[in-house]
This record gives structure tokens, sequence and C-alpha cells, in this order.
């Protein structure tokens, strides 16, 4: 049955039925009641289609994502993306990842926008000088930052609290006496390996301690280039008596290469690594500034996504959660 009969059953316009169907607070409560009624006892199921069109939304979502091939390794990339799906499945919506070149991104935030092809964009890898999200927000397009940006304008963001988890690594490892203190991080056009870079150097800096420029590694976002950050570290002069990794990704290849060069990891060197490692480094128990529970993040993501689509003001959907330092045998006392 369509909702032409379901009129015809009741007597009443489409309209009103409708919108009864769809809660309008127009329709008063014993129409709705009555409607309601009717549909569930003829078994009438709504078209999501006409109702989409009839409300000018797609009920999917999305994120257009330039994939590094390591992505589709990565444990924690996967959990955040599937707690979005598991959300947006529990209320009939969809979810999709376009993934692009570097060069196409922009083109295709304009071309999402202009065609209203989804409801709303989840943007991740946030830049300290994001074009995509001056671009959206300009646009009155929804969206939520997975991450924060420098942008003179309110916007939905979700993050983790960058500072204080640099803060608690670094007060483990000053703790325990290392002064050398080695940084490898991702590109700091990325906000959050900017925000742990300037959390590492105030760290050392309210130790009355410099960060020696060697000891200073950036532009590292996979295994490879956390390999060779290592390499480089371990031919300094003095080297490093602890290192901090401010990414999962390059933190694999970091724990390779002490590994391979035998050293003895929490003895010779210390080691923290943000993010977990456990799924790619099977009998190593590596000391982790852990986000916690990325599933529900990519829930709570969503969640905001739609209230944003359902007319909440970005400024009142800020969140920030905030990491947890779980102890390993990579770090120890310097030797």
């Amino acid at each position: 049955m369509n909702l032409a009969h379901l009129a015809n059953h009741l007597g009443m316009s489409k309209t009103t039925v409708s919108r009864a169907l769809n809660g309008y607070p127009e329709v008063n409560v014993r129409t709705r009641e009555r409607v309601m009624k009717a549909a569930k006892e003829v078994g009438y199921q709504p078209n999501p289609m006409a109702r989409s069109l009839a409300l000018g939304r797609t009920n999917v979502f999305g994120i257009i994502y330039p994939l590094l091939a390591s992505d589709l390794g990565d444990p924690m990339f996967l959990d955040v993306v599937a707690g979005m799906s598991a959300a947006l499945e529990a209320v009939s919506k969809n979810l999709i990842i376009a993934p692009v070149s570097p060069a196409a991104e922009q083109p295709s935030y304009q071309q999402i926008v202009r065609g209203r092809r989804v409801d709303g964009l989840v943007v991740s890898r946030t830049l300290v000088h994001d074009e995509r999200i001056a671009f959206l927000s300009k646009a009155k397009f929804p969206f939520v930052a997975h991450g924060r940006t420098e942008l003179n304008a309110p916007y939905a963001w979700f993050d983790y609290d960058n500072e204080a988890g640099i803060r608690m690594a670094m007060e483990r490892l000053l703790g325990l006496g290392h002064q050398r203190i080695a940084l490898i991080g991702a590109p700091l056009e990325l906000n959050f390996a900017r925000q742990r870079k300037d959390s590492f150097v105030a760290a050392m800096s309210a130790a009355g301690l410099s960060a020696d420029p060697r000891y200073l590694i950036d532009n590292t976002l996979d295994r490879r280039s956390g390999y060779q950050a290592m390499q480089q570290l371990l031919a300094c002069s003095p080297r490093p008596t602890a290192v901090v990794v401010d990414n999962h990704l390059s933190g694999v290849g970091a724990v390779r290469a002490l590994l391979d060069a035998g050293i003895e990891i929490g003895k010779e060197i210390s080691l923290i690594v943000w993010g977990n490692v456990a799924d790619t480094l099977a009998g190593t128990n590596v000391t982790t500034i852990d986000q916690p529970d990325p599933h529900k993040a990519g829930a709570r993501m969503v969640s905001m996504l739609m209230s944003l689509v359902d007319g909440k003001p970005a400024s009142e959907l800020h969140e920030l959660w905030q990491p947890v330092l779980l102890e390993g045998s990579t770090v120890g006392p310097v030797s």
C-alpha cells in the first residue's frame, strides 16, 4: 500500500497523512495517532526515496579522504569508520567514503556541495590552515571536523587532547631521568602534529631543557618513514635516551628499526608511541598514548553531524576527549 492508498483509506489528503507520519507539529495528536494506527494495521511502509526527496535529504553522509595505502591496514581509522557506519545504519542512513588524490580533494568538496550529494561530511586529518573547512563553513554546508584548525568562524569539531597526551608522555620520561628526548612526528601542516610538537617543546622548556634540533624529525606518517627516522636518531652522537612518536603508523616502523638494530627497548632506549600498535607488533608491549573508544568516537561524530543537519548551531558542537597513557615494557629509567 502506498501513501495515496493509505490517504484514501483514511479519507484524508496525502499532505495530511504525510505530515502525520513525519511528525509535523501542525498535525494534532488525535489525527497523528489515527494515521499511525491505520498505517500499522495495513502494513504501510514509506518509500524512503520519496521521503528523502520531500525533505530535501539523501540520508547519506560522507568522508572525502586523501587515502594512503597505509590507511587500509590502519585499525584505528577502520574502528572510527566502523563506529560511524554502525551509528548511521541504526537510523537507516548510509556512509560513503570517497578516496581522492591530494590534487582532487578540494574540487571534490566543491562538487559534493554543489550537487548536495550527501547531507553532511566528516573532514578528517585537519590542517593548521584548512581550505576544506573554510570552504564548507562559507558554503554553510553541514560538516564535523575530526580534529581542529585555525578558523575565525564557529565550526563543529571532535578531537582528542593532543597537548595533554604528549604532556603525559613527557612527564613519564622526565620523571625517569630522561633529558635527551626525541620526537618523531607527522607533517607539521597537520594540526594534530603541530599541537603535539608544541606540547613536546613546552614540556622540555618547563623542565629547563632545550630540544636538540637533531632529535626533532617530522614528515613521518607511515612505517617506512618511521623506520628511517629512527635510524637517523640512532646515528646521532650522543643518541637520545628516549623517543616519542606522535602517530602509530610511524611508530610501527620506529619499533622495527630498534629491533633490527638490536636495541633493547625500555632499557637502552625508551619509547612511547601515540596510538595503539598492538595489532601490528605482536610480542612488543609498547607504552602508548591511547585514544580510547574509537568506535564510540565515530558514532559521536555522526550524532554531532545529524544534530547540525537538524539545525543545532555549530558553536554548540565541540568535543575534546582525553587520551590515556597505557604502560608497556618500552619505558624505563636512564641506563
